[in-house]
């Protein structure tokens, strides 16, 4: 009878509408693997800081895990939310990073040792949250990547295109403003009239520093960045990072051009401090393009994309 009664009584509405509390984070486990990967990958991360110190193509380096933390620490409500369901997949992950850890270091191959301490970080917020929680931390691992630099096989494969295309483009532009140019190779042969009135030969090395590799980098991290924290579309990021390669490409082959054209007003503009300052500017207007390039997606997504999916809905509904 006591029973019957109990479960007569009325639950208390309050209760049931209460949310749940949010779970806790079990710092153990996490703190554990953190303090086993700075252990285990300390020379790695001691020789890849002294690159970023010293390797201008990779300068922007120490930018990029402060930044991936910081879009980690912008989801750190939906981390919080998200159940973990540990995956025992990621510890076959960890396992695969640590061979390849021994490999890279035994062949004396960074690139193979960097790099598999990304393999290391997916394998464990694999283990220790799941999928779920590892396709929330997706996109600051993948960021992750452009700390790294390329291989010196890659490297070598793609600079010398860019050498070619940036020198040839820039042939083009001053035949077109009446320059006279001699191009050999990545090498561009100018006459140029110093203050004294006398002819010279100003020869432009369009080296690899010179090939836009730099930018290159740099402008697609910003492009993946740029598109996280303007743009709520998830597609929106891959559209940008792709502009990036055209716009990198073409910003690079227009500061070639412009040294030249520099050239004929001033021999020195084009080395030391004016160089230097030409490839800054051209960055910014690099980053204005991938602006104007974001906007014009958006307006060509809203003209037709939207016009013709969600109106029509709308008028059915009606």
């Amino acid at each position: 009878m006591d029973s019957a009664i109990r479960a007569d009584k009325p639950v208390d509405a309050s209760i049931e509408a209460r949310p749940k509390e949010p779970r806790g984070i079990d710092w153990a486990p996490i703190i554990f693997f953190s303090l086993l990967l700075l252990v285990s990958y300390a020379a790695v991360l001691y020789l890849l800081g002294y690159q970023w110190t010293v390797d201008e193509d990779v300068s922007h380096g120490p930018f990029v895990p402060v930044v991936a933390g910081y879009i980690a620490w912008q989801r750190r409500q939906q981390f919080i939310e998200t159940p973990a369901a540990p995956n025992y997949w990621g510890l076959a992950l960890v396992c695969w990073a640590i061979v390849q850890l021994l490999i890279g270091t035994l062949g004396v191959e960074l690139f193979l040792q960097r790099t598999s301490l990304i393999i290391a970080i997916t394998g464990i917020v694999l283990f220790l949250g799941g999928t779920k929680i590892l396709k929330l931390a997706g996109l600051p691992i993948f960021l992750l990547l452009f700390m790294i630099p390329l291989p010196k096989v890659i490297y070598g494969q793609i600079t010398l295109p860019l050498q070619l295309f940036a020198s040839s483009c820039a042939e083009q532009v001053l035949t077109i403003l009446g320059v006279p140019v001699l191009r050999e190779g990545n090498l561009i042969n100018l006459s140029v009239h110093g203050a004294d009135g006398v002819e010279s030969i100003k020869t432009l090395n369009v080296v690899e520093a010179c090939s836009g590799i730099r930018s290159l980098m740099a402008l697609s991290f910003l492009g993946l960045v740029y598109g996280f924290f303007f743009d709520s579309k998830p597609w929106m990021k891959w559209a940008l990072l792709a502009a990036t390669i055209p716009i990198a490409i073409l910003a690079n082959a227009s500061r070639v051009a412009l040294t030249g054209i520099l050239t004929q007003v001033n021999p020195d503009l084009a080395d030391g401090f004016f160089h230097l300052l030409e490839g800054w500017v051209i960055f910014v207007v690099a980053g204005v393009m991938l602006f104007l390039t974001h906007q014009l997606i958006n307006l060509v997504y809203r003209r037709f994309y939207l016009k013709t999916t969600i109106a029509p809905a709308e008028a059915a509904a009606q």
